[in-house]
């Protein structure tokens, strides 16, 4: 794309495809950015499958404050391009909602309804949080297996309320709940942790993406590009690092401290 046309036309095409709507000619400087990097150059890479990177901007634009209306797009590209199906996006996000709150949970799922209408698409049917009884030391157990296989290292006994709300319903029920498979969820928790900018979810989570064999040393730095453009270069700046020495770690067997 060293010919501006070139570009052009690519950013125009990638837009069209990702949103599931026309492309719109650009009004301002801002504008032809988004058409001719974010779309041109970032969403044609082949290093990240468009399903992870829906994923990936549904929960950025979520989280970092791009309008409702970019929020949308993204849902409708998903949903017309097959990438996730409606129940996925449900799914979607409560997971958003437990990693990056439930306020922002929230601006998806209501984008999901609002995608949903304009598409006339019958509502979901979503199997409940907790369809029958449990026996709280088996819900413990849940947790404490979900929590070693998702971050690949044992967890600690839940000693506060906190922790007690990780390992019961985050771990215990929500990673369980079948209706989108474990490297989506992965993709939508990295959003979040990268947000948050605490530095031992960051590293924890940024190193058992990888070592769970959830995704690859190649599309996390892929996820970093993607993430920069909503959330901005510093904190991928930062994100890019954390990436970088997870990727020698797991590839030398090491764990994500130390």
């Amino acid at each position: 794309m060293l010919d501006p046309q070139d570009r052009i036309a690519a950013g125009l095409a990638a837009e069209a495809r990702a949103t599931a709507r026309p492309a719109r000619a650009p009004q301002t400087l801002f504008e032809q950015s988004w058409r001719d990097f974010v779309w041109a150059e970032v969403w044609t890479r082949p290093g990240l499958p468009p399903r992870p990177r829906h994923l990936v901007a549904m929960a950025s634009a979520a989280t970092c404050g791009l309008e409702e209306r970019q929020l949308d797009d993204f849902v409708r590209g998903a949903l017309v391009g097959d990438h996730l199906s409606l129940p996925e996006l449900r799914e979607a996000a409560l997971h958003l909602a437990v990693y990056a709150g439930w306020g922002n949970g929230g601006k998806l799922d209501r984008a999901v309804t609002r995608v949903a209408s304009e598409l006339d698409l019958p509502p979901a049917e979503l199997p409940p949080l907790a369809p029958a009884p449990w026996d709280p030391q088996a819900r413990n157990d849940r947790g404490h297996a979900a929590f070693a296989k998702v971050m690949t290292f044992a967890p600690g006994p839940p000693s506060s309320p906190y922790l007690e709300g990780i390992n019961n319903f985050v771990f215990g029920e929500m990673w369980w709940r079948p209706g989108l498979d474990e490297p989506s969820r992965r993709w939508i928790t990295l959003v979040g942790v990268c947000e948050s900018a605490a530095e031992i979810p960051i590293r924890s989570h940024v190193h058992a993406a990888m070592a769970s064999g959830n995704c690859t040393g190649e599309e996390m730095l892929e996820f970093v590009l993607q993430y920069g453009t909503h959330a901005g270069w510093p904190k991928a700046s930062r994100i890019n690092g954390v990436v970088i020495e997870m990727i020698d770690k797991v590839a030398k067997g090491l764990p994500w401290h130390g």
